[in-house]
């Protein structure tokens, strides 16, 4: 197990529906993070090509035939990635060239055959020596995201073993998914990465909540966003259209040990990259001396699992 590992959380928006520029500014992001020794950098949910923040913000967005949301949806569909594909072969390449872990949150589409005019918000983490090692998609879209999302499936619902060891990842709301938090505690996940569009208090809760469960070192990745940053089709509401440059998500990125205190302190409306050093990874182990969710708090002799991948 390592003695430590130095990590970077990109906590920026990318160019908000505009793929092309969105992976400039990714590989901007990446070189400026390992220039700063970062061996793994985790960028939060929907990153590529932009989370949808306006579905829980603007007037008339979820009426029936909305032509402007409609819009709105098709250009999402065009900046999105498919896996594999184009993107993911361009992540990797940084990956591999750069010696370095990246966890990222993309909005993905099916190419052909079923599924091809369904978005997915799904989670991707490419190893240092470039592979692609986790493709997850999002079990079960949030409240208003329904309206743009599929449901994901069980196939990615796994830890990987990189080269930092063993991680996994969930995306926002599923860590509130008892199951699903526990197919990755007896996966035998070290760090577990959370991607968050922001991370509110009751966010923070559930990654402080399963840093304890799952006794690891979980990192929660928040990310920014202004209100003139929503698709300019879509009408504003009163109290944000003389306020454009008002926080819509404001960050709260933070790191968290497997005792489920905080060791980087959330970082609000903090734009940028945050920068952090894991350290004493034995903490996991002795922390799962007095509770191991995968052992002897589990009690296989009463309960039983079952994932359909």
């Amino acid at each position: 197990m390592r003695d430590q590992i130095n990590i970077a959380i990109v906590q920026e928006g990318p160019v908000f529906d505009n793929l092309p520029l969105s992976l400039q500014k990714l590989e901007s992001m990446v070189h400026e993070a390992v220039s700063n020794a970062a061996e793994l950098i985790v960028f939060g949910e929907c990153w590529l090509c932009g989370y949808p923040a306006w579905l829980d913000h603007c007037p008339n967005m979820a009426l029936w035939d909305h032509k402007p949301t409609k819009h709105v949806f098709a250009r999402m569909i065009k900046n999105s990635i498919t896996v594999p594909g184009k993107a993911t072969k361009f992540i990797s390449d940084l990956a591999k060239t750069n010696k370095v872990v990246i966890g990222i949150g993309v909005n993905e589409t099916v190419p052909e055959g079923p599924g091809n005019g369904t978005l997915y918000n799904s989670f991707l983490l490419f190893d240092s020596t470039g592979k692609l090692v986790i493709h997850h998609r999002k079990l079960m879209p949030t409240f208003t995201e329904k309206l743009l999302y599929g449901q994901g499936d069980a196939r990615g619902l796994h830890s990987a073993n990189t080269t930092l060891g063993k991680i996994s990842g969930l995306i926002c709301w599923e860590h509130f998914m008892p199951l699903s938090r526990q197919v990755l505690h007896n996966d035998g996940e070290l760090i577990h990465l959370a991607l968050w569009p922001q991370v509110h208090e009751m966010l923070q809760v559930a990654s402080r909540h399963y840093a304890f469960e799952g006794r690891c070192f979980v990192i929660a990745a928040g990310q920014m966003m202004k209100a003139s940053d929503f698709p300019d089709e879509l009408e504003l509401p009163d109290h944000l259209k003389n306020n454009p440059d008002k926080w819509i998500l404001n960050g709260g990125s933070c790191v968290i040990l497997p005792n489920g205190f905080f060791d980087l302190e959330p970082q609000f409306e903090k734009e940028g990259i945050i920068y952090h050093t894991i350290k004493d990874l034995d903490q996991i182990l002795g922390e799962r001396m007095t509770l191991d969710t995968t052992g002897h708090y589990q009690r296989h002799d009463i309960f039983s699992l079952t994932v359909k991948k």
